[in-house]
């Protein structure tokens, strides 16, 4: 029999399905803050896995991955253990913001410290509480305020071939092989021998029913990569097609400030010079197209019409065969996009 797992002073046992709260700082008001952990353990040995949401406050989409996740009839034949923390920065979370009260970014603060900042405190708990006693883990996040992100993979292949792996395993149909940011979770994660994957979908503030299916079925299909569940359905696997892998990414950005009339969707395959949108005067004046720099597909955009120049607005991914990387889009498109236009925002599907 495995030994008892302990997160937030609370004993959990093989079989055992529990909810435990960490203790954090107090807010200035002294009302408790604690960070939330939902813990399911299989009977059986396996791995654990942790997977967290909204170390940016304001990136929920994971919150409601995580919800779904949790009450998946599939984790019914768990093997292993798997943690679930759908708010690490509550902080940031209930005043709708991507930072914390001090305006620092948790997830450029890891592996944090005990007396350093809120930040610091905050990450600090997290690795003692969550990462340490993991093997893996998933973290999920969203674009920014007024921006908007294909579902992708990012994670750094140099870490292993467990992360590949992972990264392929999820079934985003893009993966960018991107290096890790200093003081970022993964970056701290991976100090300690722990891969973790991140996946990136849709807008902050928002719910994303694609991005939110795709981010269920996703963690599913990694716990089947690491033995953690069932198998999947020879005739699910066979539909699948396999994602693509970018060679690198470029930002267009805006060459006046103005109101863009944005062209290209999320999604699209480009060409070099392709019109992606064009930027008037309020008037309409002066207008200034703006053409692609580079050929790929367009795998995150700005969805706020008002721009100054020199901002980012399209997010252009590069392959070294843009056919088939369009073919997996668009087959990913299809497979999660009819489904979820019948379902209701908050009544989940949760027979993953």
């Amino acid at each position: 029999m495995s030994p008892a797992l302990v997160i937030g002073g609370r004993e959990i046992r093989p079989g055992d399905r529990v909810s435990a709260e960490v203790p954090l700082p107090l807010l200035y008001t002294h009302t408790p803050v604690v960070l939330s952990v939902h813990v399911l353990r299989g009977r059986r040995d396996g791995p654990h896995l942790f997977v967290s949401s909204a170390v940016h406050g304001d990136e929920i989409n994971g919150v409601e991955i995580i919800r779904r996740l949790v009450r998946s009839p599939t984790l019914k034949h768990l093997r292993g253990t798997l943690i679930a923390v759908p708010v690490v920065n509550p902080y940031g979370f209930v005043r709708q913001s991507r930072y914390l009260p001090d305006r620092r970014d948790l997830n450029r603060t890891f592996p944090g410290s005990e007396k350093g900042s809120l930040a610091a405190r905050l990450a600090n708990a997290f690795m003692t509480e969550i990462v340490a006693k993991s093997t893996y883990g998933i973290d999920l996040h969203t674009g920014a305020v007024h921006r908007e992100n294909l579902p992708q993979i990012r994670a750094a292949f140099n870490e292993g071939d467990t992360v590949e792996r992972m990264a392929k395993a999820f079934g985003a149909p893009v993966i960018l092989n991107s290096e890790v940011r200093d003081g970022s979770l993964r970056e701290a994660a991976c100090a300690r021998g722990i891969p973790v994957i991140v996946y990136e979908a849709g807008e902050a503030l928002r719910f994303d029913e694609l991005a939110i299916c795709a981010g269920v079925q996703g963690v599913i299909n990694v716990m089947r990569a690491l033995d953690m569940l069932r198998p999947a359905r020879a005739a699910t696997r066979s539909r699948r097609k396999e994602p693509v892998i970018a060679r690198s990414t470029v930002w267009v950005r805006a060459p006046q400030s103005g109101v863009l009339r944005a062209i290209q969707p999320l999604g699209s395959r480009v060409q070099v010079n392709d019109l992606l949108g064009l930027i008037t005067d309020p008037v309409g004046e002066k207008e200034e197209p703006v053409p692609a720099s580079a050929s790929g597909i367009v795998i995150g955009k700005i969805n706020l019409p008002l721009v100054n120049e020199g901002e980012a607005l399209y997010h252009i991914a590069r392959f070294g065969k843009p056919r088939m990387a369009a073919e997996t889009v668009e087959q990913f498109q299809n497979s999660l996009g009819p489904e979820t236009d019948s379902l209701p925002p908050f009544g989940p599907p949760v027979n993953y």
